[in-house]
């Protein structure tokens, strides 16, 4: 055991010893898309986003139409199919606000934050 510290202390206490931390070998590059990317790519994601939160709303709307209809029918199981549609359609919603949200982040931090 006292071979194994010697061994370390004369590691340690070496003043020709260099680390790579202290060199720092890494150079400063900043990480950025083409200019040209960044319209077509917003475009693109805005439509994606828009279209699909359209369609939540409209998948929405149709379930509480579903559930209008089955409540004065009296068709339990037409209610029923309409008030998971509503759930259904929340949590599309959420789930493409918040992908969109994140996709739009993360394309931000790439473009250099504009």
């Amino acid at each position: 055991m006292s071979q194994l510290m010697q061994t370390l202390h004369a590691v340690t206490s070496d003043p020709h010893l260099h680390t790579l931390a202290a060199d720092s070998p890494v150079p400063d590059v900043v990480p950025s898309l083409p200019k040209d990317v960044d319209r077509p790519v917003d475009k693109i994601l805005g439509w994606t986003a828009g279209l699909g939160l359209a369609g939540a709303v409209m998948g929405g709307l149709m379930g509480w139409a579903a559930v209008a209809v089955g409540h004065n029918s009296e068709r339990a199981s037409l209610a029923a199919r309409g008030k998971q549609g509503i759930l259904w359609s929340l949590f599309g919603a959420g789930g493409i606000g918040l992908t969109s949200a994140l996709v739009l982040t993360f394309f931000n931090l790439t473009n250099g934050g504009k």
